[in-house]
């Protein structure tokens, strides 16, 4: 059950600070003069006062009893009041006091919670409820209704009880439409998954839980037999696409937690709902697989290419040299003197007969130029071709545009799949070798590019019009654009969840509008076209100004070679930091690391977020126990067996139960936040940072080379998926994923921090070269989210400048492009509906930035995102150029995730292998390493404050600088491995050598 501390619901705190007293609890003069002019003697007087001050902070009235004595004292103090806390003994219980609360009503404007209160927080659930599932957001929502219509607020059970009330009557509706729109036959066969057949056997209903076999080729068969399985379970409803996706999930997860026998003690209209909603989940979840699959094979299949074209170069170097050999005595024997006839007998006698050798030794040179590997594919694309057709045969692939030319070409191949012919004619001709011979082509072949044109049409240009292609060379490259078609979202399947349609996930035209103007002040930019326009320019213009201003004055950046080259300032430590770090490491207490664990536990209870997933209360003995020892468990990366050896009172079944039931991504994320909110009321991390901004990077975590996620990534140095974090500038980590190598980390960055829920809330942003990309950069601005990342060889990117016109004294060697403003001004409304839709929550920001990351000339929006992208990367960079403070702020902040990430390893002792190729357990495991960090952060933030107290205590004097340069993530006081006891009072067994380990021969006469 949510706790108040889970919500907005205001609360007043116990130890509010000198400002926090000055600031809203010093009654103003109208507040005294109020008091005077309705109260009689003093303690009456301060009896209205503190319950004023109260109200009016917490918008419901409390008793005076209640009120924090630091509060009452300032009241006192600020009133010039000689009466004490004692003397308001009897106020709560007096006719006075309700006397008073009607008073101070009039005075806040606030109407008591009566019928129409309820009826104004229950009007807010119910519209909120299908877009937020969870308790604590209903709440919300309805305190900031209260709020907002001058009510005062009711007790939070109350509260508790109306959401719980809202909540169960919107999913009953829900249940209701989804079960009058399937029909008997579908009910039917929803019963039969649940139906076991004989005692061996397992229900179909655990078969669909079951997770598939890793998406390899090894498994591709099984994955298509388990495609056609669940589509054969499919039903016909119309009413799951009216749902939002929010509520889905929480279906889904709430069906995979209920076995068989549980489902069929549901209520008939939850259990077929459920198992609909499992059912279209499991089936999208195979085709993403399936795709995934058939774009990790083309992937393999080029960069097997390219590592042939690199061998094929290093083979063919002496002949190379050879050829260059022959074409230097050949310019010599040109060069001899006498007639042309003579020069061209002496270049004979160089060649002899080896001409036609050597033109075909230079042909096969020059088809692999310009790093052209596309020949050599066909070697490797005879194994993978089978597996291919398949695939794309099994997966609905839909053009997103008007555009059918894939379909058409996807279609020609299939016809000819069992041809033998080296070609295949691409023209329709019709009365051929006649007068009336007419020729039209059966393909539009203009998506074919350059490189691969001679390879497919056999001839240099595209005019005249091809009559065959090379059939292999065909397929390889219908397979590739396939492959960037459906990673840039021109095309899309039907079914799919991440590879479905994303102009169908965004917001509506009407509902944008309505939201426009309020979004518009969210991220403080003008949403008039126009106005952003004017806005975005006027920034660049003004950053490209300064810079080229300044520049002559930035001693730290100049030109050599005609490139910018920027020092890096050497920075001294700060005074007394060695000196009190050898302090610290002396009297931080050694403590263990499951200690820790429980410590933090005790203090902030971040495990009342575990439950089943039902949402139910837990039924387990001793949870708390079995939370933690499951999130040290496989925070650790221990496993549940070796746990549980290490635990006592624990089995391995108990660990593995608890991660399995009652443990999710969400519940393992809100208890993050729960430990981040608590962090954040330290005063230590606020000489680290205000929290505005944050850091992300990654960090390679070794897998199971036979999984999806796992690729070798020349970055990382080996097969593996990457532990992606957001950390804050206070040193906490606010977010993490897990996502492969070979994906640009950039379009995971914007989602971490959308996602964040903690009460550290930044808007800046730094991270590598990997953090960024032209589209990360425009929907970051969008967004009004500051991407400011450390970009290596920054150099050698395209700087726009504002105008053509504009010229610049002394940096206008660094522009080499001007801004198309008329192509962001032409689709600036559907970027800003994209925007608005990620914010939104109807899409992921990494599913948006994946389709906009690979280039398509078909999709303008693309186009239009890179542009607006290029102007505001290139106002940064001109920043970073101008700003020494801010190139040292992402120094810092880049440090801080290169520091955190060898943190977070550290705790992960069990191993840095993710021993599993469920992806959904990777990034859970991945999680629950997060929350074991952010608690060990939390407990030495907590006992260096208490290190620091005393050494203040002791007469030492501590330099404010060198506070800022420590950090929490100290590790030499942890025994991460436990307590063992040495007994040298054990009496072991006697041995003996000879104990027999083979049954003896039976001879028989």
């Amino acid at each position: 059950m949510p706790s108040i501390s889970d919500t907005a619901y205001p609360r007043l705190k116990t130890n509010p600070t000198e400002r926090e007293l000055e600031a809203i609890y010093t009654p103003t003069a109208d507040e005294i003069s109020l008091s005077q002019q309705t109260t009689k003697g003093k303690v009456a007087h301060l009896g209205f006062l503190v319950l004023l001050k109260a109200f009016q902070r917490l918008g419901y009235p409390v008793l005076v009893a209640d009120v924090p004595a630091a509060i009452v004292q300032h009241i006192v103090v600020t009133s010039q009041l000689s009466v004490t806390r004692a003397d308001l003994a009897g106020y709560d219980a007096s006719a006075t006091r309700k006397r008073h609360l009607k008073i101070i009503r009039d005075f806040l404007n606030l109407q008591p919670y009566k019928s129409d209160a309820q009826a104004v927080a229950k009007a807010a659930m119910e519209f909120a409820v299908m877009s937020k599932h969870d308790l604590v957001d209903l709440v919300n929502i309805a305190i900031e209704e209260l709020v907002r219509q001058r009510y005062e607020l009711p007790g939070f059970n109350t509260l508790l009880k109306l959401a719980r009330r809202v909540r169960h009557t919107a999913n009953q509706n829900v249940y209701q439409k989804v079960t009058d729109s399937l029909s008997t036959e579908d009910r039917h066969q929803i019963d039969a998954l649940l139906q076991v057949d004989d005692e061996d056997s397992i229900t179909d209903w655990n078969r669909l839980k079951q997770d598939p076999a890793s998406p390899t080729i090894t498994h591709l068969q099984e994955l298509n037999q388990r495609l056609e399985w669940l589509a054969s379970l499919q039903v016909e409803t119309s009413v799951l696409p009216e749902i939002p996706e929010v509520k889905l999930q929480y279906f889904a997860a709430e069906a995979l937690a209920l076995d068989a026998a549980r489902m069929k003690a549901l209520e008939p209209n939850k259990r077929y709902t459920l198992a609909t909603v499992l059912l279209k989940t499991r089936y999208g979840q195979t085709l993403d697989d399936l795709a995934e699959m058939f774009i990790r094979q083309i992937q393999q299949l080029h960069q097997r290419g390219k590592d042939a074209l690199a061998e094929y170069r290093l083979e063919s170097q002496t002949l190379t040299e050879r050829l260059l050999t022959t074409l230097k005595e050949l310019l010599l024997a040109f060069q001899t003197e006498g007639t042309i006839a003579e020069r061209f007998e002496a270049m004979a006698a160089v060649m002899g007969e080896q001409a036609p050798l050597l033109v075909e030794q230079c042909e096969s040179i020059l088809q692999y130029e310009e790093q052209n590997y596309l020949p050599f594919l066909q070697t490797f694309y005879k194994s993978q071709r089978a597996s291919l057709f398949k695939l794309i045969e099994v997966l609905p692939l839909c053009s997103s545009t008007q555009d059918s030319k894939m379909e058409a070409a996807i279609q020609f191949i299939t016809q000819h799949r069992q041809s033998h012919d080296t070609f295949l004619s691409v023209m329709d001709v019709k009365d051929a070798g006649t007068p009336e011979e007419k020729r039209s082509p059966l393909l539009d072949l203009s998506w074919v590019s350059a490189k691969w044109w001679p390879l497919v049409t056999g001839q240099p240009r595209r005019s005249p019009a091809p009559t065959q292609v090379h059939r292999r060379h065909f397929e390889v490259c219908l397979f590739s654009q396939l492959m960037t078609e459906l990673r840039s979202g021109d095309l899309w399947i039907q079914g799919s969840q991440e590879f479905a349609n994303y102009s169908e996930q965004l917001l509506d035209w009407p509902t944008y509008h309505r939201k426009l103007k309020d979004y518009g002040l969210q991220v403080n930019l003008p949403m008039e076209t126009s106005a952003l326009l004017d806005y975005a320019q006027q920034w660049l213009t003004a950053c490209a100004d300064q810079t080229d201003q300044n520049f002559p004055t930035n001693a730290e950046v100049d030109f050599k070679h005609n490139r910018i080259v920027i020092r890096r300032p050497k920075k001294p430590l700060p005074k007394g930091l060695a000196q009190l770090k050898t302090l610290i490491e002396r009297r931080l207490p050694p403590i263990n690391l499951l200690d820790t664990l429980v410590d933090t536990e005790l203090w902030l209870n971040w495990t009342r977020f575990f439950k089943p997933h039902s949402g139910h209360d837990t039924k387990l003995e001793q949870p708390v126990a079995r939370y933690l020892a499951s999130t040290f468990c496989y925070g650790c990366n221990l496993g549940p067996s070796q746990a549980a050896r290490s635990l006592l009172d624990f089995d391995r079944r108990q660990v593995a139960y608890v991660h399995q039931r009652h443990i999710d991504m969400d519940k393992l994320q809100r208890a993050n936040e729960a430990i981040i909110n608590a962090y954040n009321q330290f005063d230590l991390p606020k000489h680290w940072g205000d929290g505005k901004s944050a850091s992300v990077d990654g960090t390679k975590w070794d897998i199971y080379e036979n999984n999806l996620l796992a690729e070798y990534h020349i970055r990382y140095g080996g097969y593996g998926g990457i532990a992606y974090y957001h950390v804050s500038d206070t040193y906490i980590a606010l977010f993490s994923h897990f996502i492969p190598c070979g994906v640009w980390e950039a379009i995971h960055l914007l989602d971490g921090l959308l996602n964040n829920k903690s009460a550290i809330q930044p808007d800046t942003v730094h991270g590598d070269t990997q953090a960024q990309s032209a589209t990360v950069f425009a929907l970051a601005y969008l967004l009004g989210i500051r991407l400011m990342p450390r970009i290596r060889n920054w150099k050698d990117l395209t700087l726009y400048r504002p105008d053509k016109k504009a010229k610049y004294q002394n940096i206008d060697t660094l522009f080499s492009s001007v801004v198309n403003w008329e192509l962001i001004e032409t689709y600036l409304p559907d970027m800003l509906r994209v925007a608005l839709s990620v914010k939104e929550g109807k899409i992921r920001a990494a599913t948006i930035l994946r389709k906009l990351g690979t280039q398509s000339r078909k999709n303008k929006l693309y186009q239009a995102f890179h542009e607006l992208g290029c102007v505001v990367r290139s106002a940064f960079i001109l920043q970073y150029i101008d700003d020494i403070d801010l190139r040292a702020t992402i120094q810092a902040a880049t440090n801080k995730s290169e520091a955190f990430n060898k943190f977070a390893k550290w705790l992960s002792f069990g191993g840095n292998v993710l021993a599993t190729n469920n992806r959904e357990e990777q990034r859970k495991l991945i999680r629950y390493n997060h929350l074991v960090a952010n608690s060990l952060i939390f407990h030495n933030v907590f006992a260096l404050s208490q290190v620091l107290q005393q050494l203040v205590s002791e007469g030492h004097v501590i330099e404010p600088e060198a506070i800022s340069a420590l950090s929490p993530y100290w590790t030499h006081h942890i025994n991460r491995f436990g307590t063992y006891l040495m007994n040298l009072e054990r009496h072991p067994p006697s041995i003996d050598y000879q104990t027999p380990i083979v049954s003896p021969t039976v001879f028989s006469t």
